[in-house]
């Protein structure tokens, strides 16, 4: 039988923890027997678990007997203990397939296992994960990462959408279907975590010479701006302009202006009923095509699906 581990080391996420255990554990094969064995197992007799303490089964040798090694996040993503590094490697090189949820990437980055591989991390987690990790190649908007060997998924529900996709990897469509009914949850979720990065994340950087302007390009984002008018109201010449939004910003003044008409465009999606033709008016974008085709490319899923998702009640 397949034999999944679970990795709890100190302050795991009680929800990354559980994921897993309740997916693998009750997938079934087409026959009715259980499809995987799971183990939990960590570097101590108890795990603090923040609101509780574990008390694992199975030690880090474990690892070495698991066809599939799972590494819940962490509320601390604290240095990780030599021990358990030499533990996930060996596991590693005996071929145990290895997947991390939300933080849990920090522990497999830990390894050297994912230098130079593109991964994922809960969106809030990402700038950290990749200043202390640059050899890994850290993308925040997606759901999860399929490197073969090593996976890697955003935080908390994407925790099962890769259980399902490794379920699916091995035992078919069939099997992840029917593991996806019982948890209540659709076996692929359209777009990636773009959409669940909240709209208002300070999109103006404080003490930037450059906030009341982009306070103004907020305000008057529904206008159609050129360049000119933005460089003529903030009293520069275009070439000034744009010197300082690379190096301030990190984007060029049109960018901006359109990552901040997507973000108006959320708070409509989520606070109204207007039609999205009508929405793709109000932030200022020529057409209702364009819109969509913006709007998909910087949030990951189209604006229908969106509202469907986080419209308020």
């Amino acid at each position: 039988m397949h034999i999944v581990a679970v990795l709890a080391l100190p302050q795991v996420v009680p929800f990354d923890l559980a994921t897993p255990i309740e997916v693998f554990g009750r997938t079934r094969l087409p026959g009715g027997e259980p499809a995987y064995e799971v183990r939990i197992c960590g570097p101590t007799a108890e795990i603090d678990a923040d609101a509780f303490t574990l008390r694992p089964r199975w030690g880090l040798e474990a690892l070495t007997a698991a066809d599939t090694v799972i590494v819940p996040g962490r509320s601390e993503v604290d240095e990780v203990p030599d021990e358990v590094i030499d533990a996930v490697r060996a596991a590693a090189a005996r071929g145990a397939r290895l997947a991390s949820i939300c933080t849990g990437a920090f522990v497999l980055a830990a390894t050297g296992l994912l230098d130079g591989l593109r991964a994922t991390t809960h969106w809030a987690a990402a700038p950290q994960l990749a200043a202390r990790y640059p050899r890994v190649e850290v993308d925040p908007d997606v759901l999860y990462v399929d490197n073969g060997q090593l996976l890697t998924s955003a935080g908390a529900a994407a925790g099962l959408d890769l259980c399902l996709h490794l379920i699916r990897r091995d035992h078919g469509s069939e099997v992840a279907a029917q593991a996806s009914r019982l948890s209540v949850m659709p076996l692929e979720r359209e777009g990636g975590q773009a959409q669940f990065i909240a709209a208002d994340l300070s999109p103006v950087p404080r003490g930037s010479m450059l906030e009341p302007l982009l306070a103004w390009l907020e305000e008057n984002c529904e206008k159609d701006l050129t360049l000119d008018d933005v460089a003529a109201h903030a009293g520069l010449s275009t070439r000034t302009l744009n010197r300082r939004f690379r190096e301030q910003i990190g984007t060029t003044p049109l960018q901006w202006l359109l990552r901040a008409r997507i973000r108006r465009a959320q708070y409509l999606l989520e606070a109204t009923d207007h039609p999205v033709d009508r929405i793709a008016d109000q932030v200022g974008f020529g057409s209702p095509a364009s819109f969509r085709d913006r709007f998909k490319r910087v949030v990951g899923t189209s604006p229908r699906a969106y509202r469907g998702s986080f419209q308020r009640a």
